[in-house]
């Protein structure tokens, strides 16, 4: 057991690694702390999350991903190689026999997009990496059989990226990814939250919101919490009471994007396979899935039955890794033909 087989769920919000024959080992917040003078790595994951927005000047506390893709290359790089570290053989057995690694990306990545994650993760200390997509990886980790001919749909929603596919015979026959996720959830917290109370609310404060009270569907009981911000009249520090129907007004548009979004692939989708769809139902994976209502709302919107993955948050991680030996999918990537929407 020189070296380890490792699937790396490298998301906009989160990280998880899975480790084959021990399953995911580590679940952590995608971010990164920093001396900015030296660029020395000083804190991941939830420490580091811990100091967003409270660091001095010489500390630089940040997401290296945004929207599902890199956008930090080096501090990527170091954040990942953090990570490979920590659940790789260390001493001269870890260095000399390189981790294998597969990485998921959003199935709308673009080629310079796929060489920032490979080159990463080679520079991280992986032996060799393979992409594969949200969706697909999604799907295995579910338990679907994909090689199957017959439609299965999935629709991950994770930070930075939703991805609807429709999969079969071991490939994505369809997709779409949109930059639309549950980030973009707390961004209408906030946003909403200003312009009604004319007061700002931090980003930790509106996904707690999202978390607690949030909906997409109206709840059948209303729910109420208090959230501390600053008055954008006085600048003093001001407590107000959200309810579950004012969040619900924040997201309502943004989860109708999504809900459209399935709908489009869903018209798209060839005729033989939107029956088995419709037989299987949807399946919703990703963090951004479990706020209230989701469920609810793709299958008011599409007319077919939609349910949470079991664990939804870990479902790309585990398919990442139980992919690793299955090599026709993960050189399938680069090779089939798949059709896109315009």
């Amino acid at each position: 057991m020189f070296g380890q087989d490792i699937g790396i769920d490298l998301g906009t919000s989160s990280i998880l690694v899975y480790v084959k024959g021990k399953g995911i080992v580590a679940r952590e917040p995608s971010v990164v702390a920093l001396d900015r003078a030296t660029g020395k790595l000083l804190a991941v994951g939830e420490e580091a999350q811990q100091m967003l927005g409270r660091t001095p000047e010489s500390i630089l506390a940040v997401r290296p991903l945004r929207e599902g893709v890199i956008s930090d290359y080096s501090t990527t790089e170091k954040m990942l190689r953090y990570f490979l570290q920590n659940v790789t053989n260390h001493g001269i057995f870890g260095s000399l026999f390189k981790p294998k690694v597969v990485i998921c990306v959003p199935s709308g990545v673009t080629e310079v997009e796929e060489r920032a994650v490979i080159d990463a993760g080679m520079q991280a200390g992986a032996g060799k990496v393979y992409l594969i997509e949200e969706p697909l990886a999604a799907a295995i980790g579910v338990g679907i059989d994909i090689t199957q001919p017959c439609g299965s749909m999935v629709v991950d929603i994770g930070g930075g990226t939703s991805d609807i596919a429709v999969i079969s015979m071991g490939g994505i026959v369809i997709s779409e990814s949109i930059k639309i996720a549950g980030d973009n959830f707390d961004d209408a917290i906030v946003k909403y939250i200003r312009k009604k109370y004319n007061i700002l609310i931090g980003e930790r404060s509106a996904e707690e919101l999202k978390i607690r009270i949030g909906c997409v569907s109206k709840r059948d009981k209303l729910l109420a919490m208090d959230v501390r911000g600053r008055s954008l009249i006085s600048g003093l520090p001001k407590t107000i009471q959200v309810s579950s129907d004012e969040v619900f007004e924040a997201l309502e548009e943004t989860a109708n994007t999504i809900a459209e979004t399935v709908k489009t692939v869903i018209e798209e989708t060839p005729p033989e396979l939107i029956g088995d769809i419709s037989a299987r139902g949807i399946i919703l994976t990703g963090g951004g899935s479990l706020i209230y209502g989701m469920d609810k709302l793709i299958k008011n919107e599409t007319g077919i039955k939609t349910q949470l993955a079991d664990d939804a948050e870990s479902c790309v991680a585990m398919g990442t890794g139980r992919a690793i030996h299955n090599t026709a999918v993960l050189q399938s990537y680069n090779t089939r033909n798949r059709r896109k929407i315009n």
